[in-house]
């Protein structure tokens, strides 16, 4: 029973981390434009985090590493600051996104002006994250947002063409910068930094050990699974749903409404619930990633387990980024702009946090016979390829296409 339990880190990182604000608007926008063309991009992305989170709860169990103290060791002391200012950067404006995301949600369930709904949604959330244990909030969130099966239901409910759902998993083509800019950003959402930064550290937080490889692999292939599951579903609605009419679905309450159109009230209220824990678990792991990244390279001490006393500068680092994030959101910033720039620049940092990874995990002097096998180095050097690729193209794709807008 423990065992399964367990399996809630692989629920909250997939729920509440890889349906997260990005995936709902760079999904909820490829369906609405390009139909079920780019589900393919969904099964890619999700294959890759499905790999590299295998690799980096290892990595945790095995030699007792999360994520950026690899960076730090494998990259050296400039390169490993170099990303660590970078995600650092990259975290506050997802964080800033998240919050905001929660709080429109939050507008939409209760009708209370946005402001007020924003100084809720962080207030609410650093008091979760405070007085609730690891564990709890694993639950909370991870549970909570499996409200978004919704779609899934909704998505069959609607009768699509299988034929055309069966075309879209097949990689396909389309000359246009737009396409491009969205397999970029569909892909680059599955893989963002934060899940892997909280995933590794929170193996680390469980005390995971060699007897627990099986939990690792499990958490990676249904957590993340489910994950890509709710993504799929999320292009099939809005493929049924916003493209006949041609609705752009850039705003969280119209996305909403795509379980609306098959359920009614009771998918409207579903979607709502999902997307609130969905996100609000989302702003939880990058808060608690940004706050695990710069104390694992100042060499603080680290961990929800130590508690305030046990971690000060470590719980102190995540309280000041749900103060800033709630300081950015205030300023009136649109949260989805916000996602679209964060998710494309955390793109461009990939190289840097999944390299040090692979090279780790493929590493018998500290993985000893833990290492990667054929498959896994295969896999591991085929998605670090595709990773260069997106990366280059990322920000010349968002400057052509104005941000998804052209």
């Amino acid at each position: 029973m423990k065992k399964l339990l367990q399996i809630a880190l692989g629920i909250v990182a997939a729920v509440g981390g890889f349906v997260d604000i990005g995936e709902l608007v760079f999904n909820t926008q490829a369906g609405a434009d390009f139909r079920f063309r780019l589900l393919w991009a969904v099964v890619v992305g999700v294959i890759g985090i499905v790999v590299f989170a295998e690799m980096t709860g290892r990595v945790a169990a095995i030699a007792g590493r999360p994520v950026f103290d690899v960076v730090r060791m494998r990259m050296g002391f400039t390169v490993g600051l170099i990303t660590l200012i970078a995600s650092l950067l990259i975290n506050l404006i997802t964080l800033a996104a998240e919050v905001g995301g929660v709080a429109i949600v939050l507008q939409l369930l209760f009708d209370v002006k946005l402001g007020t709904m924003i100084l809720i949604a962080a207030l609410g959330l650093l008091l979760i994250v405070h007085f609730t244990p690891f564990e709890g909030i694993e639950r909370i969130f991870g549970y909570l947002g499996c409200a978004l099966l919704v779609y899934v239901v909704a998505a069959i409910h609607l009768g699509p063409s299988w034929h055309e759902v069966g075309q879209g998993l097949i990689p396909n083509w389309h000359p246009s910068a737009l396409y491009a800019y969205f397999v970029v950003g569909v892909i680059g959402a599955a893989l963002v930094p934060y899940e892997v930064y909280f995933y590794s550290s929170g193996g680390i937080e469980e005390g995971w050990t060699e007897k627990d490889l099986g939990i690792n692999r499990a958490n990676a292939v249904l957590g993340f699974g489910l994950g890509g599951i709710l993504s799929i579903a999320l292009i099939m609605v809005s493929a049924q749903v916003f493209a006949p009419v041609q609705v752009d679905p850039g705003y969280l309450g119209t996305t909403a409404l795509g379980a609306q159109h098959s359920f009614g009230e009771t998918g409207l209220l579903l979607a709502l619930l999902g997307m609130l824990f969905a996100v609000g678990g989302a702003a939880v792991e990058v808060a608690m990633s940004g706050a695990y990244t710069l104390a694992q390279f100042a060499g603080w001490e680290w961990g929800k387990y130590r508690g305030a006393r046990g971690a000060p500068r470590f719980t102190l680092t995540w309280m000041i980024f749900f103060a800033l994030a709630f300081v950015i959101v205030e300023t009136g910033v649109d949260p989805v702009i916000l996602t679209e720039y964060a998710v494309i620049f955390s793109v461009v940092a990939l190289p840097l946090t999944y390299l040090p990874v692979l090279l780790i995990a493929r590493d018998p002097t500290y993985m000893g016979d833990r290492a990667n096998g054929i498959v896994g180095n295969v896999l591991g050097w085929l998605y670090f390829v595709i990773i260069l690729v997106v990366a280059l193209a990322a920000v010349p794709l968002m400057l052509i296409t104005q941000a998804g807008s052209g």
